[in-house]
């Protein structure tokens, strides 16, 4: 699993116009899916993710957590995060995982999520055509591939 983590003041995901889901200050992970992935990537992925040292304390180190914050998060699925750009100019998705297997271990992560930082999770629609908007603060973007722990 690929995340790209954006630590932001504020975040939206609206679908055909409609806002699904809206976050405050907290964390945006956008999230590819492979077919190589499970369970073990999503428990990794879950504790690292709410356990990141990326918000700042008092004398303006980033030391704190999401949930040292007792901030939000909002998971955006996105396949082309699992784009190979190696040939040509048109991305490869091919380590994209289909459907049928992404969105199970998409559900499970969101899942794996929510338990860890003990709230709800904002998300957006597996497949759909999503407008996310963000003021991301700093800026912070943090890449983490589970494929690459070691």
């Amino acid at each position: 699993m690929k995340v790209v983590i954006q630590r932001v003041k504020q975040s939206a995901v609206h679908i055909d116009g409609a806002e699904k889901a809206k976050i405050g200050q907290g964390l945006l992970v956008l999230v590819g899916i492979e077919e190589i992935d499970g369970q073990s990537d999503i428990d990794w992925l879950c504790r690292k993710i709410v356990g990141l040292r990326i918000f700042e304390d008092q004398d303006q180190v980033m030391n704190r957590s999401v949930q040292d914050i007792d901030g939000e998060i909002i998971v955006v699925s996105q396949f082309t995060l699992q784009a190979s750009t190696k040939k040509g100019n048109r991305p490869s998705y091919i380590k994209a995982a289909k459907p049928e297997v992404a969105i199970p271990l998409y559900e499970a992560f969101v899942k794996c999520l929510e338990q860890n930082i003990g709230k709800k999770v904002g998300t957006g629609t597996f497949g759909a055509d999503m407008q996310v908007s963000l003021i991301n603060d700093g800026p912070v973007t943090i890449l983490i591939d589970s494929q690459n722990r070691v």
